[in-house]
Protein backbone atom coordinates (compact mmCIF):
# COMPACT_ATOMS: atom_id res chain seq x y z
CA UNK A 1 0.00 0.00 0.00
CA UNK A 2 3.03 2.66 1.03
CA UNK A 3 4.19 1.84 -2.81
CA UNK A 4 0.68 2.97 -4.28
CA UNK A 5 0.78 5.60 -2.03
CA UNK A 6 4.32 6.96 -3.20
CA UNK A 7 2.60 6.19 -7.03
CA UNK A 8 -0.27 7.91 -6.38
CA UNK A 9 1.80 11.04 -4.87
CA UNK A 10 4.18 11.01 -7.91
CA UNK A 11 1.57 10.91 -10.50
CA UNK A 12 0.08 14.24 -9.43
CA UNK A 13 3.32 16.02 -9.13
CA UNK A 14 4.00 18.31 -12.16
CA UNK A 15 6.50 16.88 -14.61
CA UNK A 16 8.56 20.38 -15.18
CA UNK A 17 11.62 20.76 -16.78
CA UNK A 18 14.75 22.12 -16.22
CA UNK A 19 16.30 25.16 -18.42
CA UNK A 20 18.09 23.83 -20.99
CA UNK A 21 21.11 26.42 -21.35
CA UNK A 22 21.32 25.20 -25.14
CA UNK A 23 18.42 27.13 -25.99
CA UNK A 24 17.62 28.24 -29.52
CA UNK A 25 15.48 31.67 -28.89
CA UNK A 26 13.20 32.61 -31.73
CA UNK A 27 15.36 36.07 -31.77
CA UNK A 28 18.41 34.43 -32.54
CA UNK A 29 16.81 32.26 -34.53
CA UNK A 30 15.38 34.94 -36.84
CA UNK A 31 19.23 36.17 -36.86
CA UNK A 32 20.79 33.65 -38.45
CA UNK A 33 17.81 33.55 -41.41
CA UNK A 34 18.10 37.72 -41.65
CA UNK A 35 22.10 36.87 -41.71
CA UNK A 36 22.83 33.94 -43.65
CA UNK A 37 19.84 32.31 -45.44
CA UNK A 38 20.31 32.20 -49.34
CA UNK A 39 17.12 33.52 -49.98
CA UNK A 40 17.78 36.82 -48.49
CA UNK A 41 20.99 37.04 -49.66
CA UNK A 42 19.62 36.59 -53.10
CA UNK A 43 16.82 39.42 -52.64
CA UNK A 44 19.76 41.84 -51.91
CA UNK A 45 21.42 40.94 -54.99
CA UNK A 46 18.13 42.50 -56.60
CA UNK A 47 19.06 46.05 -55.74
CA UNK A 48 22.39 45.25 -56.87
CA UNK A 49 21.35 44.30 -60.13
CA UNK A 50 19.25 47.70 -60.62
CA UNK A 51 21.93 49.57 -59.29
CA UNK A 52 23.95 47.84 -62.11
CA UNK A 53 20.93 48.48 -65.15
CA UNK A 54 20.85 52.51 -63.74
CA UNK A 55 24.61 52.03 -64.29
CA UNK A 56 23.88 51.03 -67.80
CA UNK A 57 21.19 53.34 -68.62
CA UNK A 58 23.21 56.08 -67.38
CA UNK A 59 25.96 55.06 -69.94
CA UNK A 60 23.88 56.86 -72.44
CA UNK A 61 24.81 59.73 -71.82
CA UNK A 62 28.44 58.81 -71.63
CA UNK A 63 30.39 60.89 -74.38
CA UNK A 64 32.06 59.28 -76.88
CA UNK A 65 34.75 59.10 -79.65
CA UNK A 66 34.27 57.96 -83.08
CA UNK A 67 37.43 57.26 -85.95
CA UNK A 68 36.49 56.02 -89.67
CA UNK A 69 39.34 55.53 -92.04
CA UNK A 70 39.14 55.03 -95.26
CA UNK A 71 41.95 54.46 -97.75
CA UNK A 72 42.25 52.93 -101.66
CA UNK A 73 45.69 52.31 -102.61
CA UNK A 74 45.98 50.30 -106.73
CA UNK A 75 49.24 50.41 -108.89
CA UNK A 76 50.82 52.80 -106.73
CA UNK A 77 48.32 55.51 -107.04
CA UNK A 78 46.33 56.43 -104.17
CA UNK A 79 42.91 56.61 -105.10
CA UNK A 80 41.60 58.43 -101.98
CA UNK A 81 42.17 58.20 -98.34
CA UNK A 82 39.35 59.80 -95.97
CA UNK A 83 39.97 60.26 -92.03
CA UNK A 84 36.44 61.08 -90.47
CA UNK A 85 36.85 61.76 -86.37
CA UNK A 86 34.58 62.79 -83.63
CA UNK A 87 33.92 63.60 -80.04
CA UNK A 88 30.42 63.98 -78.82
CA UNK A 89 29.21 64.87 -75.73
CA UNK A 90 25.11 63.86 -75.37
CA UNK A 91 23.19 66.19 -73.21
CA UNK A 92 19.94 65.39 -71.26
CA UNK A 93 17.63 67.06 -73.24
CA UNK A 94 18.48 65.34 -76.18
CA UNK A 95 20.87 67.83 -77.52
CA UNK A 96 24.39 66.63 -78.43
CA UNK A 97 27.63 68.48 -78.56
CA UNK A 98 30.17 67.58 -81.50
CA UNK A 99 33.55 68.47 -82.33
CA UNK A 100 35.00 66.93 -85.33
CA UNK A 101 38.67 66.38 -87.49
CA UNK A 102 38.15 65.41 -91.17
CA UNK A 103 40.72 65.01 -93.71
CA UNK A 104 41.05 63.65 -97.08
CA UNK A 105 43.55 63.82 -100.18
CA UNK A 106 44.16 61.64 -103.27
CA UNK A 107 44.07 61.24 -107.18
CA UNK A 108 40.27 60.19 -107.40
CA UNK A 109 38.96 62.11 -104.47
CA UNK A 110 35.27 63.07 -104.25
CA UNK A 111 35.27 66.56 -105.17
CA UNK A 112 32.32 67.11 -101.81
CA UNK A 113 35.13 65.54 -99.93
CA UNK A 114 38.07 67.75 -100.69
CA UNK A 115 39.18 69.56 -97.83
CA UNK A 116 42.14 72.02 -97.15
CA UNK A 117 45.50 70.41 -96.87
CA UNK A 118 45.61 70.50 -93.16
CA UNK A 119 42.13 69.32 -92.48
CA UNK A 120 39.26 70.66 -91.44
CA UNK A 121 37.96 71.34 -87.73
CA UNK A 122 34.08 71.35 -86.88
CA UNK A 123 32.33 72.00 -83.80
CA UNK A 124 28.66 72.28 -83.57
CA UNK A 125 25.33 71.01 -82.39
CA UNK A 126 22.04 69.19 -83.01
CA UNK A 127 18.98 69.95 -81.43
CA UNK A 128 15.50 68.03 -81.42
CA UNK A 129 12.89 70.24 -82.17
CA UNK A 130 10.08 67.77 -82.11
CA UNK A 131 10.30 64.28 -80.89
CA UNK A 132 13.09 63.57 -78.54
CA UNK A 133 13.37 67.08 -76.94
CA UNK A 134 11.87 66.98 -73.76
CA UNK A 135 11.95 63.06 -73.49
CA UNK A 136 13.50 60.22 -75.59
CA UNK A 137 14.45 56.94 -75.47
CA UNK A 138 18.01 57.13 -73.72
CA UNK A 139 16.14 59.47 -71.30
CA UNK A 140 13.21 57.10 -70.12
CA UNK A 141 15.75 54.41 -69.89
CA UNK A 142 17.57 56.64 -67.03
CA UNK A 143 14.34 57.72 -65.38
CA UNK A 144 12.37 54.05 -65.71
CA UNK A 145 16.13 52.79 -64.15
CA UNK A 146 15.82 54.85 -61.17
CA UNK A 147 12.18 53.56 -60.60
CA UNK A 148 13.59 50.60 -60.80
CA UNK A 149 15.87 50.46 -57.88
CA UNK A 150 12.96 51.99 -55.39
CA UNK A 151 10.95 49.01 -57.08
CA UNK A 152 13.80 46.88 -56.19
CA UNK A 153 14.41 48.02 -52.30
CA UNK A 154 10.31 47.73 -51.95
CA UNK A 155 10.64 43.78 -53.46
CA UNK A 156 13.73 43.08 -51.18
CA UNK A 157 11.54 43.80 -48.58
CA UNK A 158 8.70 41.45 -49.88
CA UNK A 159 10.96 38.66 -50.84
CA UNK A 160 12.72 38.80 -46.94
CA UNK A 161 9.89 39.02 -45.58
CA UNK A 162 7.96 35.78 -47.11
CA UNK A 163 11.89 33.87 -46.30
CA UNK A 164 11.00 35.37 -42.65
CA UNK A 165 7.32 33.87 -42.20
CA UNK A 166 8.10 30.37 -43.65
CA UNK A 167 10.98 30.08 -40.61
CA UNK A 168 8.55 31.49 -38.31
CA UNK A 169 6.23 29.12 -38.88
CA UNK A 170 9.07 26.40 -39.43
CA UNK A 171 9.82 27.14 -35.79
CA UNK A 172 6.30 27.46 -33.80
CA UNK A 173 5.90 24.02 -35.68
CA UNK A 174 9.15 22.69 -34.36
CA UNK A 175 7.90 24.47 -30.56
CA UNK A 176 4.60 22.69 -31.15
CA UNK A 177 5.70 19.19 -32.11
CA UNK A 178 8.85 19.52 -29.23
CA UNK A 179 5.98 19.87 -26.59
CA UNK A 180 3.34 17.31 -27.60
CA UNK A 181 6.42 15.00 -27.56
CA UNK A 182 7.16 16.62 -23.83
CA UNK A 183 3.41 16.29 -22.82
CA UNK A 184 3.06 12.55 -24.47
CA UNK A 185 6.55 11.14 -22.47
CA UNK A 186 5.32 12.70 -19.01
CA UNK A 187 1.77 10.78 -19.95
CA UNK A 188 3.74 7.90 -20.58
CA UNK A 189 5.71 7.50 -17.09
CA UNK A 190 2.45 8.11 -15.80
CA UNK A 191 0.51 5.41 -17.48
CA UNK A 192 3.61 2.92 -16.62
CA UNK A 193 3.72 3.86 -13.09
CA UNK A 194 -0.15 3.21 -12.98
CA UNK A 195 0.03 -0.02 -14.34
CA UNK A 196 2.67 -1.32 -11.81
CA UNK A 197 0.65 0.02 -8.89
CA UNK A 198 -2.25 -1.35 -10.68
CA UNK A 199 -0.94 -4.73 -10.94
CA UNK A 200 0.53 -4.14 -7.02
CA UNK A 201 -3.42 -3.88 -6.42
CA UNK A 202 -4.45 -6.82 -8.19
CA UNK A 203 -1.56 -9.22 -6.28
CA UNK A 204 -2.99 -8.10 -3.06
CA UNK A 205 -6.83 -9.04 -3.80
CA UNK A 206 -7.60 -5.09 -3.96
CA UNK A 207 -8.64 -4.91 -7.65
CA UNK A 208 -10.14 -7.04 -10.40
CA UNK A 209 -7.31 -9.03 -12.86
CA UNK A 210 -9.32 -6.62 -15.74
CA UNK A 211 -8.19 -3.62 -14.57
CA UNK A 212 -4.49 -4.60 -15.50
CA UNK A 213 -5.86 -4.87 -19.20
CA UNK A 214 -7.12 -0.97 -19.04
CA UNK A 215 -3.73 0.06 -17.87
CA UNK A 216 -1.72 -1.87 -20.21
CA UNK A 217 -4.28 -0.49 -22.71
CA UNK A 218 -3.40 2.91 -21.91
CA UNK A 219 0.54 2.42 -21.78
CA UNK A 220 0.11 0.87 -25.24
CA UNK A 221 -1.80 4.07 -26.58
CA UNK A 222 0.71 6.32 -24.67
CA UNK A 223 3.69 4.74 -26.53
CA UNK A 224 1.82 4.99 -29.68
CA UNK A 225 0.98 8.19 -29.42
CA UNK A 226 4.59 9.68 -28.29
CA UNK A 227 6.02 7.43 -31.56
CA UNK A 228 3.97 9.24 -33.74
CA UNK A 229 4.73 12.90 -32.27
CA UNK A 230 8.15 11.80 -32.01
CA UNK A 231 8.35 11.21 -36.13
CA UNK A 232 6.05 14.43 -36.47
CA UNK A 233 9.38 16.24 -34.70
CA UNK A 234 11.85 14.39 -36.76
CA UNK A 235 10.53 16.19 -39.38
CA UNK A 236 9.51 19.51 -38.02
CA UNK A 237 13.23 19.59 -36.99
CA UNK A 238 14.10 18.84 -40.57
CA UNK A 239 12.27 21.43 -42.23
CA UNK A 240 13.65 24.26 -39.29
CA UNK A 241 16.74 22.79 -40.51
CA UNK A 242 16.22 24.54 -44.28
CA UNK A 243 15.98 27.92 -42.87
CA UNK A 244 19.54 27.51 -40.94
CA UNK A 245 22.65 28.38 -42.66
CA UNK A 246 26.14 29.87 -41.82
CA UNK A 247 28.55 32.25 -43.30
CA UNK A 248 29.67 30.93 -47.23
CA UNK A 249 26.21 29.33 -47.58
CA UNK A 250 27.36 26.16 -45.03
CA UNK A 251 23.95 24.81 -44.20
CA UNK A 252 23.10 23.67 -41.04
CA UNK A 253 21.85 21.27 -39.09
CA UNK A 254 19.55 21.20 -35.94
CA UNK A 255 21.16 19.06 -33.13
CA UNK A 256 19.39 16.73 -30.64
CA UNK A 257 20.12 18.59 -27.59
CA UNK A 258 18.24 21.86 -28.98
CA UNK A 259 15.24 22.71 -27.51
CA UNK A 260 12.83 25.66 -28.78
CA UNK A 261 12.22 28.97 -26.36
CA UNK A 262 9.88 27.96 -23.69
CA UNK A 263 7.84 31.40 -23.01
CA UNK A 264 7.66 32.41 -26.41
CA UNK A 265 4.14 33.33 -26.17
CA UNK A 266 5.34 36.35 -23.73
CA UNK A 267 7.82 37.63 -25.97
CA UNK A 268 6.97 36.91 -29.74
CA UNK A 269 5.12 40.89 -29.94
CA UNK A 270 8.40 41.86 -28.62
CA UNK A 271 10.64 40.48 -31.48
CA UNK A 272 8.04 41.28 -34.34
CA UNK A 273 7.52 44.31 -33.15
CA UNK A 274 3.32 43.37 -32.92
CA UNK A 275 2.76 45.43 -29.33
CA UNK A 276 1.71 48.65 -31.71
CA UNK A 277 0.39 47.41 -34.25
CA UNK A 278 -2.30 45.59 -32.25
CA UNK A 279 -3.39 49.01 -31.04
CA UNK A 280 -3.29 51.62 -33.31
CA UNK A 281 -4.08 51.62 -37.11
CA UNK A 282 -0.83 51.43 -38.94
CA UNK A 283 -0.29 53.07 -41.97
CA UNK A 284 0.20 51.72 -44.98
CA UNK A 285 1.84 54.38 -47.41
CA UNK A 286 5.03 53.03 -46.83
CA UNK A 287 4.22 49.30 -47.00
CA UNK A 288 6.51 47.73 -49.66
CA UNK A 289 3.68 46.57 -51.75
CA UNK A 290 2.67 49.86 -52.10
CA UNK A 291 5.25 51.43 -52.88
CA UNK A 292 6.01 48.74 -55.41
CA UNK A 293 2.69 49.17 -56.97
CA UNK A 294 3.53 53.02 -57.08
CA UNK A 295 6.89 52.45 -58.77
CA UNK A 296 5.36 50.38 -61.41
CA UNK A 297 3.33 52.79 -61.86
CA UNK A 298 5.41 55.44 -62.38
CA UNK A 299 7.74 53.11 -64.84
CA UNK A 300 4.32 53.19 -66.73
CA UNK A 301 3.67 56.92 -66.89
CA UNK A 302 7.57 57.10 -68.01
CA UNK A 303 6.34 54.66 -70.66
CA UNK A 304 2.83 56.99 -71.75
CA UNK A 305 5.03 60.09 -71.72
CA UNK A 306 7.53 58.79 -74.34
CA UNK A 307 4.27 57.32 -76.49
CA UNK A 308 2.91 60.74 -76.29
CA UNK A 309 5.92 62.30 -77.49
CA UNK A 310 6.28 59.97 -80.65
CA UNK A 311 2.99 61.73 -81.97
CA UNK A 312 5.08 65.05 -82.35
CA UNK A 313 7.12 65.45 -86.05
CA UNK A 314 10.42 64.65 -85.89
CA UNK A 315 12.63 67.41 -86.85
CA UNK A 316 16.70 67.36 -86.10
CA UNK A 317 18.59 70.64 -86.65
CA UNK A 318 22.40 70.59 -86.60
CA UNK A 319 24.81 73.59 -86.97
CA UNK A 320 28.74 72.88 -87.44
CA UNK A 321 31.39 75.58 -87.54
CA UNK A 322 33.74 74.69 -89.52
CA UNK A 323 37.33 75.66 -89.77
CA UNK A 324 41.37 74.62 -90.58
CA UNK A 325 43.04 73.69 -87.65
CA UNK A 326 45.23 77.32 -87.71
CA UNK A 327 42.49 79.17 -88.27
CA UNK A 328 40.56 79.40 -85.29
CA UNK A 329 41.09 82.56 -84.15
CA UNK A 330 39.47 83.99 -86.69
CA UNK A 331 35.37 83.54 -86.20
CA UNK A 332 34.47 83.53 -89.81
CA UNK A 333 30.98 81.76 -88.94
CA UNK A 334 30.18 81.82 -92.45
CA UNK A 335 31.67 78.64 -92.79
CA UNK A 336 29.42 76.03 -91.40
CA UNK A 337 27.56 73.09 -92.51
CA UNK A 338 23.79 73.03 -91.52
CA UNK A 339 20.89 70.38 -91.70
CA UNK A 340 17.98 70.11 -91.33
CA UNK A 341 15.92 66.68 -91.13
CA UNK A 342 12.05 66.22 -91.20
CA UNK A 343 9.73 63.24 -91.08
CA UNK A 344 5.92 63.00 -89.54
CA UNK A 345 3.62 59.96 -90.31
CA UNK A 346 0.28 61.30 -92.12
CA UNK A 347 -2.08 58.99 -89.91
CA UNK A 348 0.01 58.49 -86.60
CA UNK A 349 -2.07 55.05 -86.54
CA UNK A 350 0.81 53.23 -84.72
CA UNK A 351 2.11 56.29 -82.25
CA UNK A 352 -1.99 56.93 -81.45
CA UNK A 353 -2.70 52.83 -80.88
CA UNK A 354 0.74 52.89 -78.41
CA UNK A 355 -0.64 55.63 -76.50
CA UNK A 356 -3.77 54.12 -76.01
CA UNK A 357 -2.46 51.02 -74.79
CA UNK A 358 0.04 52.96 -72.40
CA UNK A 359 -2.68 54.56 -70.85
CA UNK A 360 -4.73 51.46 -70.21
CA UNK A 361 -1.86 49.90 -68.67
CA UNK A 362 -1.63 53.04 -66.12
CA UNK A 363 -5.37 52.12 -65.37
CA UNK A 364 -5.27 48.91 -64.92
CA UNK A 365 -2.12 49.10 -62.49
CA UNK A 366 -4.04 52.07 -60.97
CA UNK A 367 -7.01 49.49 -60.39
CA UNK A 368 -4.30 47.08 -58.32
CA UNK A 369 -3.48 49.68 -56.47
CA UNK A 370 -6.78 50.91 -55.21
CA UNK A 371 -7.55 47.39 -54.41
CA UNK A 372 -4.20 46.18 -52.92
CA UNK A 373 -4.41 49.24 -50.37
CA UNK A 374 -8.39 48.20 -49.63
CA UNK A 375 -6.99 44.53 -49.04
CA UNK A 376 -4.17 45.24 -46.97
CA UNK A 377 -6.33 47.62 -44.15
CA UNK A 378 -8.78 45.08 -44.17
CA UNK A 379 -6.27 41.94 -43.74
CA UNK A 380 -4.49 44.12 -40.89
CA UNK A 381 -7.79 44.81 -39.21
CA UNK A 382 -8.76 41.14 -39.32
CA UNK A 383 -5.38 39.77 -38.23
CA UNK A 384 -5.66 42.40 -35.39
CA UNK A 385 -8.96 41.45 -34.51
CA UNK A 386 -7.70 36.98 -34.73
CA UNK A 387 -5.19 37.81 -32.60
CA UNK A 388 -7.14 39.74 -29.76
CA UNK A 389 -9.76 36.70 -30.04
CA UNK A 390 -6.89 34.01 -29.51
CA UNK A 391 -5.79 35.65 -26.42
CA UNK A 392 -9.18 35.67 -24.82
CA UNK A 393 -9.43 31.67 -26.13
CA UNK A 394 -5.89 30.95 -25.05
CA UNK A 395 -6.99 32.41 -20.95
CA UNK A 396 -10.31 30.12 -21.45
CA UNK A 397 -7.85 26.95 -22.47
CA UNK A 398 -5.68 27.52 -19.84
CA UNK A 399 -8.50 27.72 -17.61
CA UNK A 400 -10.16 24.66 -18.38
CA UNK A 401 -6.22 22.57 -18.18
CA UNK A 402 -6.35 23.76 -14.82
CA UNK A 403 -10.24 22.37 -14.02
CA UNK A 404 -9.43 18.94 -15.51
CA UNK A 405 -6.11 18.55 -13.83
CA UNK A 406 -8.06 19.13 -10.60
CA UNK A 407 -10.51 16.69 -11.58
CA UNK A 408 -7.93 14.06 -12.44
CA UNK A 409 -6.13 14.77 -9.24
CA UNK A 410 -9.63 13.76 -7.23
CA UNK A 411 -10.48 11.45 -9.28
CA UNK A 412 -6.77 9.74 -8.59
CA UNK A 413 -7.63 10.29 -4.62
CA UNK A 414 -10.86 8.58 -5.21
CA UNK A 415 -9.13 5.56 -7.09
CA UNK A 416 -6.85 5.45 -4.29
CA UNK A 417 -9.48 5.28 -1.58
CA UNK A 418 -10.99 2.39 -3.78
CA UNK A 419 -13.92 4.67 -4.66
CA UNK A 420 -13.00 4.99 -8.52
CA UNK A 421 -11.62 2.93 -11.40
CA UNK A 422 -9.08 3.02 -13.95
CA UNK A 423 -11.61 3.85 -16.51
CA UNK A 424 -12.50 6.40 -15.04
CA UNK A 425 -9.09 7.84 -14.40
CA UNK A 426 -8.28 7.27 -17.98
CA UNK A 427 -11.28 9.11 -19.58
CA UNK A 428 -10.14 12.23 -16.97
CA UNK A 429 -7.13 11.66 -18.28
CA UNK A 430 -7.80 11.51 -21.97
CA UNK A 431 -10.19 14.87 -21.32
CA UNK A 432 -6.55 16.67 -19.93
CA UNK A 433 -4.84 15.53 -22.30
CA UNK A 434 -6.78 16.18 -25.48
CA UNK A 435 -7.42 19.86 -23.79
CA UNK A 436 -3.74 20.18 -23.25
CA UNK A 437 -3.33 19.50 -27.11
CA UNK A 438 -5.95 21.68 -28.37
CA UNK A 439 -3.98 24.76 -25.79
CA UNK A 440 -0.83 23.41 -27.95
CA UNK A 441 -2.44 23.76 -31.39
CA UNK A 442 -3.99 27.06 -30.09
CA UNK A 443 -0.88 28.70 -28.81
CA UNK A 444 0.67 27.73 -32.36
CA UNK A 445 -2.27 29.43 -33.98
CA UNK A 446 -1.71 32.73 -31.85
CA UNK A 447 2.19 32.20 -32.81
CA UNK A 448 1.46 32.24 -36.08
CA UNK A 449 -1.09 34.85 -36.02
CA UNK A 450 1.27 37.39 -34.92
CA UNK A 451 3.52 36.13 -37.93
CA UNK A 452 0.91 37.08 -40.40
CA UNK A 453 0.65 40.22 -39.09
CA UNK A 454 3.98 40.79 -39.18
CA UNK A 455 4.55 39.65 -42.65
CA UNK A 456 1.55 41.57 -44.03
CA UNK A 457 3.04 44.88 -42.68
CA UNK A 458 6.03 43.69 -44.80
CA UNK A 459 8.93 45.36 -42.65
CA UNK A 460 12.09 42.90 -41.88
CA UNK A 461 13.99 45.96 -41.44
Amino acid sequence: MKQFVLWLCFSLALFGQEKNPKELTYNEYLGYVKKFHPMVKSANLEINNAQANLMMARGGFDPKIEVDFDKKQFKNSEYFSLLNSSFKIPTWYGIEIKAGFDNSEGVFLNPQNTMPNQGLTSMGISVPLGQGLFINERMADLRKAKIQVQLSQAERKLQTIEVFYNASVAYFNWKRNFSEVQLYSNYLKNAEIRFVGVTSLIKNGDKPAIDSIEAGIIVRNRKLNLEDSQLKLIKAKLELSNFLWLDNNVPLELQDDIIPEEKLEETIKETLRTNDLLIANPSIENHPKINSLQNKLAILEVDRKLKANSLLPKIDLGYHYLSEPNYWSDSNFNNYKLGVNFSFPIFLRKERGGLQMAKFKIQDAQFDLDIERLQLQNKINAQQTEINSLEKQRQLLSDLVTDYSIMLGSEERLFSFGESSVFLINSRENNLVSTQLSALSLENRYLISNAELFKIMANPD
